[in-house]
């Protein structure tokens, strides 16, 4: 009985490593303006904590889930739109 072969590595690991990278801290910084703006009544030595400590798990969740697109296009595609819904409605608010 011979062992099963193991799935070849997907060739667009480098173009979703780079969505996930370069987008994830694009909607990371984006997530820490919302907070920013939601928060305006919290003191500013408070609110600047919570809003820098937002980016690091945000963005390595990015990072980390981006794999599970079907292909590099389609998380380039994806993130991006996130980002531009994230970064128009924080426009649109007047919190930009």
């Amino acid at each position: 009985m011979k062992a099963a072969k193991p799935a070849p590595i997907r060739r667009d690991w480098i173009s979703k490593s780079l969505a996930g990278a370069l987008l994830g801290f694009a909607l990371a910084m984006g997530a820490s303006a919302v907070l920013a703006a939601l928060t305006a009544d919290i003191p500013l030595v408070t609110r600047s904590q919570l809003v820098m400590w937002l980016v690091p798990p945000v963005w390595l969740g990015v990072l980390s889930t981006v794999y599970f697109f079907a292909s590099g296009m389609r998380a380039w595609l994806w993130l991006g739109g996130a980002c531009l819904l994230l970064y128009g409605a924080l426009f649109l608010s007047g919190a930009l």
